[in-house]
């Protein structure tokens, strides 16, 4: 390869359309970059994805011999970019609070096998985050649990699922996102312990995925000032961290890649997002993710080409990453893209996955109290997302929505629902006037979503009359503590469709 073309080999971009635009099929052609990520916004349906993917292999295979990575984070729960048309995955949490290992690792393959089938071919999974901090925004329910045997073993599960499906899998947010108060995609988090504390929880998933062969490490833009020296400097982009710690004390010699440059903790900082990934691949990333902005990826591209020609960059470091980059997709045979189907539909959502998926969905619902009486009628509250970021859906109002909300799978099995949405944070009024229509109701059902980090939210749960009161939480389970004397307390670990339709059923006491 020339200079240009393995530079090119660093980036993975991100763009924003149902088709290759004329911004990534230029990134790809002239550029040579060496992979892309997809979004929500890409997906429509499988047949589309799976005729995206086969178009951005042919653009690419017009210019070289080396195929592009096509990544995507499809964790389950939450954050699953393609849906719809495909075999519902739990979060990691609720595959935890099911209570199957086994279980983990089949249908975590069988999701990645159908992700294989459209052409996709790294996963930014699993999350091996120890969730230990409850006021933790950004992972939550996206970890396997709150201690580090779960987090390994259900995590090292998801690893093999992965695997076994043909996908190459990532380990990430390293050296650890759990114990955050705070949302890298917003600021730089900062994990303070020391490094006995580390070793012992932080670091235990990351060598336990690297002894058991995870392709790719992803970095999180979390400070750690026990390895490195500046104290507000993520880890994204400290040498200490992904050099001196993953590369040389944990041995790993995989491929790094980084979260988006394009989070605030990244993009804010010193050089923005085109200094940032320079920095980041000078501490030891080898591949960069821009997900959004085409200048940026521009930026970043001859901002490296620059350094090398000052000699601020060394081209044998160059040389040792695409080595790694050309390795990873050799071992996973990313030249087969050709041989793929193409209609992927009749290797989705098959009988026998369903049914798994369903079992799994069900097993998860943790329910303490009485159900409710299907003979009288429900006042659902639904607090809905409205304001979209990369790991919440956003809701697209009532007729959207429809299928994404617990009134459902209710009206299906006969219960008489009237349903109020409400904002995340209700305002004043938005409280008054719910509490209002609470007052004369004789069942209500509440699905929160992460009250405990919402005070508006967490004030109108707590003002609702625990004697009628079903609490969901849709998401934390952390917010069952808000109505602790509710007739029914139900965890689910997420509000997607498959989940609904399990609640919908604890709460009727049919499982």
């Amino acid at each position: 390869m020339t200079l240009q073309q393995q530079i090119g080999q660093l980036l993975m971009a991100g763009f924003d359309g149902l088709t290759p635009t004329p911004a990534i099929e230029s990134l790809i052609r002239e550029c040579r970059i060496g992979g892309v990520i997809l979004f929500r916004r890409n997906v429509d349906t499988p047949a589309q994805v799976a005729a995206l993917c086969r178009r951005l292999q042919q653009i690419n295979a017009e210019v070289s011999d080396v195929p592009l990575l096509i990544g995507i984070d499809q964790e389950g729960g939450m954050v699953m970019r393609i849906e719809n048309g495909m075999t519902p995955l739990p979060s990691a949490l609720a595959f935890q609070a099911a209570g199957s290992v086994d279980d983990c690792r089949e249908l975590t393959r069988v999701g990645n096998a159908e992700l294989a089938a459209l052409g996709i071919n790294i996963n930014f999974a699993p999350v091996l985050d120890v969730n230990n901090n409850r006021a933790n925004p950004v992972i939550g329910v996206r970890a396997f649990g709150e201690d580090v045997d779960t987090v390994c073993r259900y995590g090292l599960a998801a690893l093999d699922g992965i695997h076994a499906a043909g996908l190459a899998a990532t380990a990430k947010h390293f050296p650890g996102h759990g114990d955050t108060d705070a949302d890298s995609h917003l600021g730089v988090p900062r994990v303070g312990h020391d490094r006995m504390r580390l070793d012992a929880v932080e670091l235990a998933p990351f060598r336990a995925a690297i002894a058991a062969g995870v392709d790719a490490v992803m970095s999180s833009h979390v400070a750690f000032p026990a390895v490195e020296p500046d104290p507000d400097l993520p880890s994204t982009r400290s040498h200490a961290v992904l050099t001196g710690l993953l590369r040389d004390e944990l041995g790993f010699d995989g491929v790094v890649f980084t979260d988006c440059l394009e989070m605030d903790a990244i993009a804010k900082g010193p050089g923005g997002t085109v200094g940032g990934a320079v920095d980041a691949f000078k501490a030891g990333a080898d591949v960069l993710l821009i997900s959004h902005r085409e200048d940026r990826q521009r930026g970043f591209l001859d901002a490296m080409a620059a350094a090398v020609a000052a000699g601020d960059i060394d081209i044998a470091r160059i040389d040792t990453a695409v080595a790694r980059i050309l390795a990873l997709k050799r071992r996973h045979n990313m030249a087969c893209w050709n041989a793929l189907a193409s209609d992927p539909t009749p290797a989705l959502r098959t009988t026998e996955a369903l049914a798994l998926s369903a079992r799994v969905h069900a097993a998860a619902v943790r329910r303490s109290g009485r159900g409710i009486d299907p003979t009288r009628p429900v006042l659902l509250l639904s607090f809905e997302v409205r304001t979209r970021t990369e790991i919440d859906e956003v809701a697209l109002g009532k007729a959207a929505l429809l299928r994404d909300t617990l009134a459902t799978p209710l009206l299906a099995k006969g219960v008489a629902v009237e349903e109020i949405a409400l904002p995340l944070a209700p305002d004043d009024a938005e409280t008054a006037a719910t509490l209002a229509r609470v007052a004369d109701a004789v069942q209500v059902v509440c699905v929160s979503y992460n009250a405990v980090l919402q005070p508006a939210q967490r004030a109108l749960i707590a003002a609702l009359p625990a004697e009628r009161l079903w609490l969901i939480a849709g998401r934390l389970p952390y917010d069952l503590d808000i109505v602790p004397d509710a007739q029914g307390r139900l965890a689910a670990f997420g509000n997607r469709p498959a989940m609904l339709d399990a609640l919908a059923a604890a709460l009727l006491g049919e499982q």
